[in-house]
């Protein structure tokens, strides 16, 4: 390609009018920097992109693609995935390995950068050690075991080795155990830097999707491991500076958002973006808002606004599976998590046009929407009377048949979670929110996992009890004695409901049901999805694992040696 590309300017010479290197750069403290500010970037390729949600997200019993499109229907409905077919799958491949050699880069180069304090050269390799382990894990648990790469790549490598999951893992849990040994507790302002406890949180998740891969007395440490890791945040979560938010709602209200992720907010670790667009690496900011929109402008008495959010890319809505394992009248999670109700936005009088468009009785012809006033309604209940309400209705029964199948995915409840008020404008589709790619939540249900793994059901029921608590609705009736749980009702398959419905959206739902129903049988989580998401029906037993890029196969003098994933 170059020789193709630089045939009609072989006189062209490179100027570098800095005369900057990264021998140079990176000799001094402060240079130094510069490398480990680099490695954080590709983060936000995923976390705040569709493209992360497509990757961690879909495919699962959770989400299905709006409008029954086909849009990155490789990994949404396992329709033609292959080597060559099937972005995010092949653009993340690329991301996560620039930012892995970024990392190699730093640790190996550390010792020359001139540090005279030791700690301040232990916390600079402990961001970059806690960043190789984050990206490793997404590539072990996306791809499985490929090269395990931890030198600094600096020409054309054309041969790779394969390693197995569990190099990937001892080198995942050395990184995190020294970032969590060296790694401060705040940065203070730059909090979206990796701290101790993000170390520890990702740490217990390390542990504990360890666990699924190894057997016997192994599989016990390590889910042991992960309990206790688990239970160290929880404990020591004063000194940590990070706690529950008391109100589920309050967690992702927008204006809390940017809390979260400094000191005594519930994230253990933050992707962060700018108020200020020109800031962030790229011009789209967090684009989780767009995602799970519902379609809501040019209904009777609805205008696009800020408020209700911008529905021009819209790509995923909700199964019935995931709306069903709410009970609305108790778990506050639901009316926290997802919009049913849009307000009226702008006066209107109904015409009898759109009284047939909206399947209205001819009594509502004539009648008025102030501002302020029901104007749509789109519910998981099932509804009396729709024909006769003055406002539009789309009950459960008009978005799903009664196979739990969507009907045309035209309309849905909207997933809420990821609002974001706070744009220059209302079709301005770069967000300014900060992801939370872990939160101290996740901590109570890896030690209830553990837990349950080791035998002990009434601890597991303990922790999950202190989200439901919170989770419960307080009024009109307080129903924290009714959320609560027993020991006989822990099973895995309570832990993902529950895992659902604390965790809906935020980046995690594939990993889930891969570790806890695909890394021990490949069966259990074809027929899991299938059953939960009836959508879906072309996924098989090979797809716990992606296909690598054939474009990297195809770079490699032994790529039929290294082999690509099976099924592929």
């Amino acid at each position: 390609m170059l020789t193709l590309g630089l045939g009609a300017c072989n006189d062209l010479d490179e100027y570098n009018p800095s005369n900057a290197t990264a021998d140079t750069v990176w000799s001094t403290p402060e240079g130094f920097v510069t490398v480990v500010n680099g490695a954080y970037s590709e983060q936000r390729s995923w976390y705040g992109k569709e493209d992360g949600e497509f990757m961690s997200e879909t495919g699962t019993d959770l989400w299905f693609n709006s409008s029954k499109s086909t849009y990155a229907g490789q990994l949404t409905q396992y329709a033609g995935l292959t080597p060559l077919q099937g972005n995010p799958n092949r653009a993340a491949w690329t991301a996560l390995w620039k930012s892995i050699n970024l990392c190699n880069a730093g640790i190996n180069r550390i010792n020359e950068a001139g540090f005279t304090s030791a700690q301040d050269k232990n916390q600079r390799e402990g961001e970059l050690r806690f960043l190789r382990a984050f990206y490793y894990w997404h590539v072990v648990e996306t791809w499985g075991g490929v090269m395990l790469r931890t030198e600094e790549t600096k020409e054309p490598v054309v041969t790779a080795t394969r390693s197995s999951v569990d190099d990937f893992y001892k080198l995942i849990i050395s990184d995190l155990e020294f970032a969590a040994a060296n790694l401060p507790v705040s940065w203070g302002n730059e909090y979206s830097r990796a701290t101790n406890k993000a170390a520890m949180g990702f740490l217990a998740r390390a542990y504990l999707s360890q666990a699924y891969y190894a057997t016997g007395g192994d599989a016990q440490t390590y889910f042991t491991k992960a309990r206790d890791m688990a239970n160290s945040i929880i404990t020591r979560k004063g000194e940590l500076k990070v706690d529950l938010v008391p109100s589920y709602a309050d967690l992702f209200n927008p204006a809390n958002n940017k809390k979260q992720g400094r000191d005594g907010g519930e994230a253990l670790y933050v992707v962060s973006n700018s108020t200020n667009p020109s800031l962030n690496i790229d011009d789209q900011g967090n684009r989780l808002f767009q995602v799970f929109q519902a379609p809501y402008n040019g209904r009777p008495g609805l205008e696009q606004s800020l408020a209700y959010g911008y529905e021009n890319n819209r790509r995923l809505m909700p199964t019935l599976t995931l709306l069903d394992l709410y009970d609305a009248t108790k778990d506050a999670r639901y009316e926290a998590s997802f919009q049913e109700v849009w307000l009226a936005n702008k006066a209107y009088t109904w015409t009898a046009a759109d009284a047939r468009t909206f399947g209205k009785d001819a009594s509502i012809v004539g009648k008025q929407l102030r501002v302020g006033d029901t104007a749509l309604v789109v519910t998981k209940r099932a509804l009396t009377n729709k024909n006769l309400r003055t406002y539009v209705v789309y009950d459960r029964n008009d978005v799903y048949l009664p196979n739990r199948t969507i009907r045309d995915g035209l309309n849905y409840v909207n997933l809420k979670k990821f609002f974001d008020p706070n744009r220059s404008a209302p079709n301005v589709q770069a967000g300014t929110n900060d992801v939370m790619v872990m939160r101290l939540a996740e901590m109570y249900l890896i030690s209830a996992e553990a837990e349950l793994q080791l035998g002990n059901k009434a601890a597991a029921a303990t922790m999950i009890n202190v989200l439901r608590t919170r989770a419960a609705r307080k009024t009109p009736v307080n129903q924290t004695a009714a959320m609560q749980i027993t020991a006989a009702d822990v099973t895995l398959d309570f832990i993902l409901d529950e895992r659902a419905r604390e965790f809906a959206g935020e980046n995690i739902r594939w990993f889930d049901v891969k570790r806890m129903k695909g890394v021990r049988s490949s069966d259990d989580f074809v027929n899991y999805i299938k059953q939960r998401n009836p959508d879906i029906n072309q996924v098989q037993p090979f797809h716990v694992l992606r296909p690598i890029r054939q474009e990297e196969l195809n770079s490699l003098t032994n790529a039929a040696e290294f082999g690509q994933n099976p099924g592929y």
